[in-house]
């Protein structure tokens, strides 16, 4: 599969954006995006293009040619992206909430469009924003505008095969490099320094994702209550605090046909804490179960990926952190992940999702908390 996008140049760094905020608050799918069909002569939900193409005429620097047409890439389980094009072709995407029912602080543009300007002078590789719209008639609701650029995303399993083992040996091993690119930049350089709250990082995370569970109840969720307290009762002593993604994947990358990672997306969850749980959240999302018919992305799974051994190694050995305890934040990592998904079933419940493959969601909930109950009882390294 083919399509990138690349968030594009312009616009000042909007200060003060809820930097007290952890990356909690911002709950998010890990399988949101859909096929590409091409362009829709209609409008997909939460994409107005005639009030968009109005706004970005007066704002986006350089303007549009002529009317807009878009479509739906992210499936409604978190911030929507869409693809937009004017009459000459050229390409942006949107990002904007979810519809309907959205949880207090979460779902934060300014916050995402902040990171993603900030990361731009390092080493990481992120996209630009080229225009964050703070004015709630326009789409209704805050967005943020990104070019884009060619390239391999939304890589899954049946994508990585495709482009053959050697290939998916060397990004597996880019993702790694590229995480601990990520957690050696010095925050207060790149002026986010005032991004999170490290102190207190982990038992914060884990009290706010609860109250994400508790604003999505519809439902007993009791495995999922066990797997809380288990996480509260051996809470670890977390390392010195880095900038965190937050939701660290192989499909929230861009790799270009050399193989080098061009693009790290969606930053919504990003904040200033234990780096480990990015880890622990790339080991997730190779030992979940299929979701919604895809597999995991793993040795087993996708020929020349690397071992999850081989990836915890690689990132002791490269960044020089003490990765004992990793199983801790694994068990998280899936207490969030089911956490998620309850959400997305409560928002299906309420016919607020957009895009197909909701239906099944609510009956991941269970097998993702015994997940994280075994990845406690059974430990890493």
């Amino acid at each position: 599969m083919r399509w990138a996008w690349v968030i594009g140049d312009g616009g000042n760094i909007i200060d003060r954006m809820n930097s007290e905020r952890d990356f909690d608050d911002r709950a998010r799918s890990a399988t949101d995006r859909q096929p590409d069909t091409g362009v829709r002569a209609e409008d997909p939900p939460g994409l107005d293009s005639e009030l968009l193409a109005d706004h970005l005429r007066q704002e986006l620097p350089g303007g549009i040619t002529g009317e807009l047409s878009g479509r739906l890439l992210t499936g409604g389980r978190s911030n929507l992206t869409y693809e937009v094009r004017d009459e000459a072709g050229r390409r942006w995407a949107v990002r904007r909430p979810p519809l309907g029912h959205v949880l207090p602080t979460a779902h934060d543009m300014a916050r995402e469009f902040r990171v993603i300007n900030a990361l731009r002078t390092t080493p990481v590789p992120v996209p630009e924003a080229m225009l964050l719209c703070r004015d709630v008639s326009v789409l209704g609701a805050p967005f943020f505008v990104m070019e884009f650029v060619d390239g391999h995303s939304a890589l899954d399993v049946e994508g990585l095969r495709e482009l053959g083992s050697r290939r998916t040996g060397r990004i597996g091993s880019a993702l790694v490099t590229q995480l601990v690119t990520l957690h050696s930049v010095d925050p207060e350089q790149v002026g986010l320094g005032d991004f999170g709250r490290p102190e207190g990082f982990l038992a914060r995370q884990l009290r706010r994702w609860r109250t994400q569970l508790d604003g999505s109840r519809s439902r007993p969720t009791d495995l999922l209550d066990a797997l809380h307290t288990r996480l509260g009762d051996a809470l670890p002593v977390s390392p010195a605090p880095t900038i965190v993604h937050g939701d660290y994947r192989v499909d929230n990358t861009i790799f270009g046909d050399d193989d080098r990672m061009r693009a790290i997306l969606d930053w919504e969850m990003a904040t200033l804490g234990d780096p480990l749980a990015d880890l622990g959240m790339l080991l997730v999302y190779g030992r979940r179960a299929p979701l919604a018919g895809h597999a995991p992305v793993n040795a087993e799974t996708t020929p020349g990926y690397p071992t999850e051994d081989a990836l915890i190694e690689a990132y002791a050995t490269t960044s020089g952190r003490d990765v004992d305890g990793l199983a801790w934040y694994v068990g998280f990592g899936f207490f969030k992940l089911a956490v998620i998904m309850e959400g997305i079933h409560y928002r299906h419940r309420l016919g607020q999702t957009a895009g197909v493959g909701f239906g099944g969601i609510g009956e991941l909930v269970e097998p993702l908390a015994r997940s994280g109950h075994d990845a406690l009882r059974a430990g890493l390294r």
